[in-house]
């Protein structure tokens, strides 16, 4: 077996101190140096490694969203299913929480959020769908629920949308994405 290579290492040191740099202080304000300064490296490494911020964050930005197995509920609560997970999904993770920060100001992000969503809601739509040709649109349409609500409650902190308590939620998003999912156009 090959010993790894230390820029292997170097890689993994650079890609960590990332995501937790850009949890912590957002696209915008995390820099390179201070990347390089908690991975304990030279910041031209970094710059060697990944090119600029922006590769960077590309790379740094792997995010799964676990979504749920969908193949015990019945169909008609599939909605309700997504965005229970969804809103237990966000609040728990500062990392998605930077990422959509990140994504309403700087196109890195937003485009590795596209990816994101086509990637794992895509697949999901495809298969729950009664058209599967109309995925990718259903998949956005999932895509503007679930991104529109966390930035209202997480990020805007709109008092309207954060003061509704999780069932709450579910019960006035729940319809739509069901709608999204499972409904014929």
């Amino acid at each position: 077996m090959t010993a790894p290579r230390r820029s292997d290492a170097t890689r993994a040191a650079i890609l960590t101190a990332a995501r937790e740099r850009f949890a912590a202080d957002g696209f915008e304000r995390a820099t390179i140096r201070a990347i390089a300064a908690d991975a304990s490296i030279d910041p031209s490494l970094v710059m060697r490694y990944y090119g600029n911020k922006e590769k960077l964050f590309a790379a740094a930005a792997e995010f799964d969203l676990r979504l749920p197995d969908l193949d015990g509920v019945p169909p008609e609560g599939w909605g309700a299913a997504m965005v229970a997970h969804f809103l237990d999904r966000w609040a728990g993770d500062e990392k998605l929480l930077a990422l959509l920060r990140s994504g309403v100001t700087h196109e890195a992000a937003a485009e590795r959020m596209r990816e994101i969503f086509a990637a794992q809601v895509g697949p999901l739509a495809a298969r729950l769908a009664p058209d599967p040709a109309s995925a990718a649109t259903r998949a956005g349409l999932i895509a503007t629920q679930i991104l529109g609500f966390a930035l209202c409650r997480f990020v805007l902190r709109l008092p309207p949308v954060v003061d509704l308590d999780r069932d709450a939620a579910i019960a006035w998003l729940g319809p739509t994405v069901q709608r999204y999912l499972h409904d014929s156009v």
